[in-house]
């Protein structure tokens, strides 16, 4: 039988592959998961320098293709950074993850990949998470004199400043942001899950109910029966109002097709010439 070759390029399951990085990892590691076809390992921070190192040189990771951040206020170090590795000789892909705080630095992997400068540049631009040994940790995405880091969770959606062309001033001037409405407290929270205040209607919900309602038991209680009926059935009118005899003479005027003409005016007064009456042309 013909042996078939395919287009797409070869790739390293992940069978065996998470145990292996771990055994080799030993004390570094935190943490350890497979899910969706990936593998991420979460080592200690102040390790992590020599776990890349490890993996690059060891077990053929030998491209870091990003850098990536992610908040979690929730936690005491609520900032993870991830650095994602790939394998060119395996075509394999593995996720390396340290957490940090606002003021714990992370140890810098320039001295590994020399574009981890400009990665740990935008990581530190979007969350201000500090990298130790990193010599030009400018920031590289915002603005000039921009104040704060967009991507953090507690960072307001509309900024601190804005910016707008004077007229006046001929350039681009920064000024702090107005909002023309003030944002609005929505409560989407739905009536049935049970909101903490009155929904329309519902003020009337904690009356108590009668304890003797009143009940009628004959016809003659609510006024309805043959009397009423009849009442009912009686015309307020013998005809209908211009049936009814005036003064005013209700018949149509004669047609205006059979008028005779009317006198001449007397006085300089000339007639109005007709619409559809031509003009003499000479």
């Amino acid at each position: 039988m013909a042996k078939v070759l395919h287009s797409a390029p070869r790739y390293t399951t992940n069978d065996g592959v998470k145990n292996a990085l771990c055994a080799a990892l030993g004390s570094m590691v935190v943490e350890s998961i497979e899910e969706f076809g990936e593998i991420v390992i979460t080592v200690k921070r102040d390790s992590i320098e020599d776990a890349l190192r490890l993996l690059r040189d060891e077990h053929a990771y030998q491209q870091l293709m990003e850098i990536a951040g992610a908040d979690y206020p929730g936690r005491p170090e609520r900032f993870e950074v991830v650095y994602m590795l790939l394998s060119l000789t395996k075509n394999h892909r593995v996720m390396v993850k340290v957490s940090t705080d606002e003021a714990t630095p992370v140890p810098t992997v320039t001295t590994l990949w020399p574009v981890a400068g400009w990665l740990e540049r935008e990581v530190f631009d979007m969350y201000g998470v500090m990298f130790d040994g990193n010599t030009d940790l400018r920031r590289i995405l915002t603005d000039y004199g921009f104040e704060g880091h967009p991507f953090r969770k507690d960072f307001p959606l509309t900024g601190y400043t804005e910016l707008r062309y004077s007229e006046e001033e001929k350039r681009v001037v920064y000024e702090p942001v107005e909002l023309a409405q003030d944002f609005r407290s929505f409560d989407f929270t739905s009536p049935w899950e049970g909101a903490d205040y009155v929904l329309p209607g519902d003020e009337k919900a904690d009356i108590p109910a009668v304890d003797d309602p009143k009940t009628t038991e004959k016809p003659s209680d609510t006024g309805a029966g043959a009397k009423a009926d009849e009442k009912a059935e009686e015309k307020v009118s013998a005809g209908a109002p211009a049936e009814e005899d005036t003064e005013i003479d209700t018949e149509a005027p004669e047609s205006t097709e059979n008028q005779p003409d009317r006198e001449a005016s007397e006085g300089d007064v000339h007639d109005t010439k007709g619409a559809t009456k031509p003009e003499d042309k000479e």
